[in-house]
């Protein structure tokens, strides 16, 4: 079956997909709907959401409109998941493909280096790294790829592992290629569906990772994110707790739109659906 037809006989993906849609209409549509400054000043502090007909969601306690940094607060979540996924699977692609096609004493020393970065739990590497650099969003977008390679990285192990020795590859050794074009033109294409698939989970706890950087303040205040926003209602968490609520719920439906997609990927890019 082709595999969009696939692809849209999960309900689950197809609900991921129009949320994932969403999302990227609002980031699309924030300079039209809000053209000024999100982080502006925009009326009295702390009116409640449908209070004021100006402010849809209301105003923060800084009184700013917090329609308008949900709205360019969406580009921040994005870009922050596409650049730091993009970085994460990368580099987990070129460890992982160097240490499983060629195996032995480099296999063992990149393994070594990948558990190195899995000894503390990602969220400790990224405040380090964040307070060694600083918390400029490009330095917290880096940093977040910078601490997520290393599951990619013995995903793509593993298949190149499993496909290495497989007899299209012997085939292609024998007829004189070399070892970049095996592992990029004959090996790489048949071990990325699973590291596709997995790249969705990386950006969710992407996301997730720059919400709680955020929180913490320890992200870029000059850029309206979700994370921002969170962390400045906290202290009026308990009387106008709507502040933490609204950003809260882009934020979880964001996640589950990216998580929903992830699992349609892999209905439709997992081989063993082709057997049943």
């Amino acid at each position: 079956m082709h595999a969009f037809q696939r692809y849209l006989r999960n309900p689950s993906a197809i609900l991921g997909l129009v949320l994932l849609l969403v999302v990227v209409l609002l980031a699309l549509g924030a300079d039209v709907i809000f053209p000024r400054n999100p982080l502006a000043l925009a009326g009295r502090p702390l009116q409640w959401p449908l209070a004021n007909a100006r402010f849809w969601l209301g105003t923060d306690n800084l009184g700013r409109d917090i329609a308008a940094q949900i709205f360019h607060g969406a580009r921040i979540s994005l870009l922050i998941g596409v650049v730091a996924t993009s970085i994460a699977v990368v580099l987990g692609i070129l460890v992982g493909a160097v240490a499983g096609y060629y195996g032995g004493l480099i296999d063992e020393v990149l393994m070594r280096l990948t558990d190195a970065f899995q000894i503390l739990p990602n969220f400790l590497l990224l405040l380090l790294l964040i307070a060694v650099f600083g918390s400029h969003i490009e330095t917290v977008v880096i940093a977040i790829g910078m601490v997520s390679w290393p599951a990619p990285a013995r995903l793509t192990r593993a298949e190149f592992m499993s496909l290495r020795h497989r007899e299209f590859v012997e085939a292609a050794r024998l007829s004189g290629l070399g070892d970049l074009r095996l592992i990029f033109s004959e090996i790489l294409p048949n071990a990325l569906p699973p590291v596709i698939v997995y790249a969705s989970v990386v950006m969710a706890t992407a996301i997730l990772l720059e919400s709680a950087l955020a929180f913490l303040n320890l992200s870029d205040p000059n850029v309206s994110s979700w994370g921002n926003l969170i962390g400045q209602g906290r202290s009026v968490l308990r009387s106008e707790w709507y502040v933490c609520a609204i950003p809260g719920i882009a934020i979880l439906l964001t996640v589950l739109a990216v998580s929903l997609v992830g699992q349609g990927l892999n209905d439709v890019l997992n081989p063993r659906l082709d057997q049943q």
